[in-house]
């Protein structure tokens, strides 16, 4: 039967995995310590965390071009469901963070969660660590661990969530070597992408479907919207959608010079759904409206 395995809380989930509830909002958890189990679809209603060996057969699913092959993180955000249900067993290994939103609540760690994108990136979009980052990560593990079997006193969540702070930038750094280190990888994805702009305006879907949105372009190159834009920002220094505006625009300055074409219909071919709206962006962008541009031509 495939079942959805739901966590709800820290708890519930050291239990699961014969790991200690230490802190009922946050753990370390040692996933060498659970029983062999079967596979399943797992869900958890709090930010977790994978710290993989690449041959561990939970969450090998998906998981392509190793960068390195000494260890693997894995970003799940609240809500999300990972694996798939298989009849046959495996001995889980690696560690795992895992702690709850309500953790980060009156803290500044907690207004900037949104900032970390790689929580909403799928899988086989890991971030693949050399042998020192996987250090540097172990560290911060260790510091989490140590403030976790203390006593609790006044400083005990600061120096938690503080940990939990630089081990994410941590995270950010890494994923920063990682888009450069497959750089032969991030170009080809590129040029798909501009293959599959070019495409869609050539077609009659704007006319038809509208504007193509980011999600469109990922789903089209099987990435997470969150992932691909992140990597057309490290390769262009542009967000993608910055770079689809700007290709409207490329391709909008072209057909004003067809004086054959109203500026409604060119907006409608563009697939925008309000001329005005097309309008509004041709002058944000260009500094003149689209009928201005085509007296200055």
């Amino acid at each position: 039967m495939d079942a959805i395995i739901n966590f709800k809380n820290i708890k519930q989930y050291n239990a699961f995995n014969n790991n200690e509830t230490l802190n009922p909002l946050v753990s370390i958890v040692d996933l060498g310590k659970a029983e062999p189990r079967q596979f399943r679809r797992l869900q958890y209603d709090f930010y977790t965390i994978f710290l993989k060996s690449v041959k561990c057969g939970d969450l090998r699913y998906g998981l392509k071009n190793y960068d390195y092959e000494e260890g693997t993180l894995i970003f799940l955000a609240p809500g999300q469901v990972i694996g798939e249900y298989k009849e046959e067993y495996y001995q889980p290994q690696g560690t795992a963070l895992v702690f709850h939103p309500d953790l980060l609540h009156g803290t500044s760690l907690g207004k900037k969660m949104a900032d970390y994108t790689f929580f909403s990136y799928a899988v086989s979009e890991a971030l693949h660590l050399s042998e020192q980052e996987r250090k540097i990560i172990l560290d911060c593990f260790e510091k989490i661990q140590f403030e976790l079997k203390r006593s609790i006193d006044k400083h005990t969540k600061q120096l938690i969530v503080s940990n939990i702070e630089l081990f994410l930038n941590y995270c950010e750094r890494f994923y920063d070597r990682q888009f450069i280190t497959r750089d032969n990888v991030n170009r080809g994805i590129l040029e798909k992408f501009e293959e599959s702009l070019n495409n869609y305006f050539e077609s009659e879907e704007p006319y038809n479907s509208g504007l193509p949105s980011v999600a469109y372009f990922a789903e089209k190159l099987h990435l997470s919207p969150n992932y691909f834009g992140d990597l057309i920002k490290k390769e262009t220094g542009k967000s993608a959608q910055d770079y689809i505006q700007n290709k409207i625009i490329d391709i909008a300055k072209d057909k004003i010079f067809d004086t054959g074409k109203t500026i409604n219909e060119i907006a409608y071919e563009l697939g925008f759904k309000y001329p005005q709206h097309f309008a509004r962006l041709f002058k944000n962008r260009v500094g003149y409206t689209p009928k201005e541009y085509r007296h200055l031509n």
